[in-house]
């Protein structure tokens, strides 16, 4: 029985003890390839958004200064 005691506060302190695994980021993890698809996506959406904008501002300008 003193046995059974030992070992389980062995296994506890073990087990409290024991240092931690980091966790993974999800880039760093099985779904990564597909995260960065995503970022290139909505880069690209940015990007576009932008071009966009400054186009319409060109328009504005020259439609008011015209």
């Amino acid at each position: 029985m003193r046995f059974l005691i030992v070992l389980i506060i062995i296994i506890l302190l073990a087990w409290k003890l024991w240092p931690e695994q980091p966790v993974p980021t999800a880039e760093e993890s099985f779904i990564g390839p597909q995260i960065q698809s995503l970022r290139k996506a909505e880069q690209f959406e940015d990007d576009y958004l932008d071009a966009l904008e400054e186009k319409n501002r060109k328009i504005e300008e020259q439609s008011d200064g015209g």
